[in-house]
């Protein structure tokens, strides 16, 4: 994928990775379409970002609503980061807890996948960035919302790289563990037991990296056309002792669990 001159749309631009990557993929050259509901946050990305001579556009946009992406993609966009993500509730959450998680985490990648793979059939060529999270490929202690929600859009990011894959279409999903962002202060800063032990299973599976390590990893990704992209190089390791003994796996988990819990 040649990023120069292209144009690069990201949801959820205005704080974290998703700002992290504007900066990379304006730093490669290319064009931005940044949507966030964060208006304050979003200006202050596409403020940076125009200060160093990017061209940037910047718009309201929530990634769960089908007419806020139609928006972001009015005008042809060559890679289309379904960055904006959410935490959700901890432990099993209610129906409506569930209705947002998805909505956000997983139907909006959907939402702009239809609206894409049909132009980018058309010309031939496109890419699609899926931020996930180490979470859909091993899991999330503490939120159900969370883990289930990552590994659908791990497994949707699969299923768009197949389908799509002959038609010039590159598809590059993104699962880091932790990363230092106002998410995962968040959590961190919680009262509410069951949100910590969330917070403190993330903190304590590895190094908490930084937003740029993971935008410039991402990027690299892009360019080369490569599907997975692990800024924890332990997370490898990890899935390849899941899927060697789930068992032993799942009981390595609830020792984990115990430990934070104790």
């Amino acid at each position: 994928m040649d990023i120069d001159n292209s144009v690069v749309a990201i949801t959820g631009a205005g704080s974290g990775i998703g700002r992290a990557l504007a900066e990379s993929f304006a730093a490669a050259g290319a064009r931005l379409v940044l949507g966030d509901v964060d208006d304050a946050g979003l200006a202050a990305t596409a403020d940076r970002l125009a200060a160093t001579g990017a061209a940037v556009t910047a718009l309201h946009a929530d990634a769960s609503s089908a007419d806020d992406i139609a928006a972001m993609t009015a005008e042809p966009v060559d890679v289309f980061v379904a960055n904006a993500g959410v935490m959700g509730a901890p432990g099993l959450g209610t129906e409506a807890d569930w209705d947002r998680i998805l909505d956000v985490n997983l139907r909006a990648h959907v939402r702009a996948a239809r609206v894409l793979m049909p132009q980018w059939q058309a010309r031939g060529r496109g890419h699609f960035v899926a931020v996930a999270s180490a979470a859909g490929l091993l899991t999330q202690i503490g939120a159900a919302g969370y883990a289930v929600s990552k590994h659908a859009a791990v497994g949707f990011a699969e299923w768009l790289a197949v389908t799509y894959g002959d038609d010039g279409i590159g598809v590059t999903c993104v699962c880091p563990m932790g990363v230092d962002t106002a998410l995962l202060s968040t959590i961190l800063d919680s009262t509410d037991p069951a949100v910590r032990l969330g917070a403190d299973s993330v903190v304590g599976a590895g190094a908490v990296l930084s937003a740029h390590d993971v935008a410039e990893q991402t990027v690299a990704a892009v360019r080369d056309g490569r599907f997975l992209v692990l800024p924890h190089t332990e997370v490898r390791d990890m899935l390849a002792g899941k899927v060697a003994d789930h068992d032993r796996w799942i009981a390595g988990m609830r020792r984990f669990q115990r430990s934070l819990r104790g």
